[in-house]
């Protein structure tokens, strides 16, 4: 399948899903239909590891605003970055398996349900 019919096909089942397209093509009008297609970013070949990592992470915070969550919950001396998932209380960094991040992550974004 080829990208752009990938992005469409992906856009057609969700608004919501951020697509950051990776590509060796740099010519412009490739971009723009990418990205009028419904894509996020757009990168070109090569980039590197902590640039594709901080264009994901900006494609991240980015849908979670439009659906009205905050990147960074805080509450007290808790703190919760929605995007890289890093959970800190009293500045210290907690662990939490992939399970207990997610539940927490229920509890912020629904407090209705608590």
């Amino acid at each position: 399948m080829a990208g752009h019919d990938l992005l469409r096909t992906i856009r057609a089942r969700s608004e919501s899903v951020p697509i950051v397209v990776l590509s060796s093509r740099g010519d412009e009008a490739g971009k723009v239909q990418a990205l009028d297609l419904g894509a996020d970013d757009y990168v070109t070949k090569p980039f590197g590891l902590e640039e594709l990592l901080a264009r994901m992470r900006t494609a991240l915070r980015h849908q979670l605003q439009v659906h009205g969550e905050r990147p960074v919950f805080r509450a007290g001396d808790l703190s919760v970055d929605l995007v890289r998932r890093i959970v800190k209380l009293r500045d210290q960094e907690v662990k939490l398996s992939p399970k207990e991040y997610d539940l927490l992550r229920v509890l912020i974004c629904t407090p209705a349900r608590c």
